[in-house]
């Protein structure tokens, strides 16, 4: 008897929380003045879009946030951030879970994709690689920053690295644990650190 009541009570409180995320997620993407459609979320996730930064969300997206949402070792909640005149573009029917997108310069997510836990995705090297303009003010001024594109239907497996300028093909599968440093071409399969080619999908 009292199980089934503590079971009754988990479900109604379960159903509560998942109104409460569906709410506060709407507010933080409307806050920052994120086009987007319909959206599934578990949990809440981090939303920066700075003054003359872009984001938009395609139909269908499904999102992770946090080890209660999906198990898989990352705690953190997904964070989007785009800076000044950076854009994130995210297609149709994408599910990311616990994932890192930070663009200093472009992102563009096509439709269909898949991106595991604990993904991060860069479009810079967030310091300047000259020792002397790094410890300067002048650092950041001077940090890399080029273009990420994943293409539809792209496949990142958990804990993935994918570095600056980095171009992921149609229907291409990056394995558990990689760092991708260069374009990987329509369908193929890259593992390895760094990434490299294994075979074709």
């Amino acid at each position: 008897m009292i199980y089934h009541i503590y079971k009754a009570i988990r479900l109604i409180f379960s159903k509560l929380t998942n109104v409460a995320n569906h709410c506060i997620t709407w507010l933080k993407l409307k806050g920052n003045n994120v086009s987007f459609s319909s959206f599934k979320t578990g949990g809440t996730p981090y939303v920066m879009v700075a003054r003359g930064g872009k984001m938009s969300i395609g139909k269908n997206f499904a999102m992770n946030n946090g080890i209660k949402y999906n198990p898989i070792g990352c705690p953190q909640p997904c964070t989007f951030f785009v800076d000044r005149t950076a854009t994130l573009s995210i297609g149709d029917n994408v599910g990311i879970s616990q994932t890192a997108l930070v663009a200093i310069d472009d992102i563009t997510i096509g439709n269909n994709v898949k991106i595991g836990g604990g993904v991060c995705i860069y479009t810079t090297d967030f310091h300047s690689l000259d020792p002397v303009l790094r410890k300067s003010k002048d650092d950041l001024s001077n940090r890399a920053k080029k273009p990420v594109v994943i293409k539809d239907n792209a496949f990142i497996g958990a804990h993935s690295i994918i570095l600056k300028g980095v171009t992921i093909g149609e229907n291409s599968i990056v394995g558990a644990g990689c760092v991708v440093t260069k374009n990987i071409p329509d369908n193929q399969i890259w593992a390895g650190n760094p990434a490299r080619f294994i075979r074709n999908v």
